[in-house]
């Protein structure tokens, strides 16, 4: 039976035993190395993803969750642009439009907030610190797309997005203590001597 326009995949059987030898497929079918950069960077996008689900399987403010879900969908695009060689024409792709929609939400949470003196610390709210893991990891997943840039064709735009998205993170983990009136920790240089 054929998949409908707005059905993306067609999972019957999740284990192929292809990957078994160290190789997997990229999204137009040719297989590379599970070192390849390109599965790095993806995969690290994949993780990601999934730590925004635990933000919001957890006590995360409503007002965080609409942002939130969208950019889980669009992490899955960024996914699906990584894993297609940029010459393969056609194929979903990461746009200025995407960008321009995560700058506007910076701006619209960051108008509330406190302006700051010092260095956050990830924490005040679980909310708040997951957010802060996710946006640590949103770096390593712009760190490993430039990294893979380096070595393949890659559609620039990913790591714009992913440095954007990194700053968003970082807006609404600040947003999630506020909204919740918690403290925001922050960094005392040499407290601790």
């Amino acid at each position: 039976m054929p998949r409908a326009a707005d059905e993306p995949v067609r999972l019957t059987r999740i284990y192929t035993r292809g990957g078994d030898a160290g190789e997997t497929s990229l999204g137009d079918g040719s297989r590379v190395s599970k070192l390849d950069a390109r599965i790095a960077a993806f995969g690290t996008t994949d993780e990601l993803n999934s730590l925004i689900g635990v933000v919001l399987a957890g006590d995360c403010p409503a007002e965080l969750r609409g942002p939130l879900g969208r950019v889980q969908n669009e992490l899955f695009d960024v996914g699906a642009d990584l894993c297609v060689p940029l010459e393969v024409e056609g194929r979903l792709r990461v746009e200025q439009a995407m960008i321009d929609q995560l700058e506007a939400s910076c701006d619209a949470f960051n108008e509330d907030l406190e302006e700051l003196k010092s260095f956050v610390l990830p924490g005040g709210t679980a909310a708040s610190a997951r957010l802060h893991v996710a946006r640590t990891v949103c770096r390593r997943a712009e760190r490993e797309t430039l990294v893979a840039s380096g070595e393949h064709d890659v559609n620039p735009l990913v790591a714009v997005y992913l440095n954007r998205l990194s700053d968003l993170l970082f807006i609404l983990a600040r947003a999630a203590n506020a909204l919740a009136g918690a403290d925001e920790p922050l960094w005392k240089p040499g407290a601790s001597r």
